[in-house]
C-alpha cells in the first residue's frame, strides 16, 4: 500500500501527505535524484530564473543528490522549524524517517537547516520559513 502522496501544501506549493499511518522511527522513503558535484548542480540551478528554489540535498561526502533531476517526490517535503520527519544519510544516500506518529492526510516536513554563504545570507527573504509553528524561528537556514 502506498505510504504517501504528493499534492497543493497550504505551506507552500507542493507537499507530501501521510496516505495512512505512519509509526515514529518508520522509514517512509529515499530521497532519489541525480547524484553529482555541487559545482554541476550550481551550474545548472543558475541558468534558472528561480535559481533559490533547488530540489538539492548534500551529502556529507561533498557531493548532491539533484531531486530535479531522477528525483521522487521526496524532493517536495516542505521545511518546519518544528519537523515531522528527518533525513538520514547511509553510504551515501539519504532516507526520510519519521520522528514522531503521523497521522493519515498529515503532511510531511524536515528541518532544512540551510548553510549558505554569509553573502547569500544578506538576502534572507529567500529562504524565509512559513511553517507556521509557535516557535518558527522565521528561516530555513540553519541555526548560526
Amino acid at each position: 500500500m502506498k505510504r504517501v502522496s504528493v499534492r497543493h501544501s497550504p505551506v507552500h506549493g507542493k507537499g507530501v501527505f501521510a496516505l495512512r499511518a505512519l509509526a515514529a522511527g518508520e522509514r517512509i522513503f529515499e530521497y532519489k535524484g541525480l547524484i553529482t558535484t555541487w559545482r554541476e548542480a550550481t551550474r545548472t540551478y543558475a541558468r534558472r530564473a528561480d535559481a533559490a528554489h533547488t530540489f538539492l540535498f548534500g551529502l556529507s561526502d561533498g557531493r548532491v543528490i539533484d531531486g530535479g533531476r531522477g528525483g521522487n517526490g521526496a524532493r517536495w517535503l516542505n521545511h518546519a522549524c518544528k519537523a515531522n520527519c528527518e533525513a538520514i544519510e547511509q553510504a551515501g544516500r539519504v532516507y526520510i524517517n519519521a520522528l514522531r506518529d503521523i497521522r493519515p492526510g498529515e503532511e510531511l516536513f524536515i528541518d532544512y537547516a540551510l548553510e549558505v554563504s554569509a553573502k547569500a545570507r544578506d538576502s534572507a527573504s529567500e529562504y524565509a520559513c512559513r511553517c507556521g509553528a509557535r516557535r518558527c524561528r522565521g528561516t530555513m537556514l540553519a541555526p548560526i
